[in-house]
This record gives structure tokens, sequence and C-alpha cells, in this order.
């Protein structure tokens, strides 16, 4: 099996690409954690 050496572009351009996607990532996590935790809040005052 052929091993593929990148560039020092492609490898800064994947990691870029890695760095934005865990963001969003994280971003969908702490949205879905911040409704849950509003929905269960009102829930629980009622």
């Amino acid at each position: 099996m052929d091993m593929i050496t990148l560039s020092e572009a492609q490898k800064k351009s994947r990691r870029g690409r890695n760095i934005a996607l865990g963001l969003v990532l994280f971003g969908l996590v702490a949205a879905f954690y911040v409704v849950t935790l509003v929905k269960f809040g009102n829930g629980m005052v009622n």
C-alpha cells in the first residue's frame, strides 16, 4: 500500500477543516444541551 505524502498547504487546509468541523459539532452539542435544559426546566417549574 503506497503512502500519500501531503504538502504543507494540504496539511494546513486539512487542519483548518478539522478545527471548523470540531467547532460546528461543539456548537450543535451545546445547542441541544441548552434546548434540553430549557425544556426540562420549564417542565419542572409547573
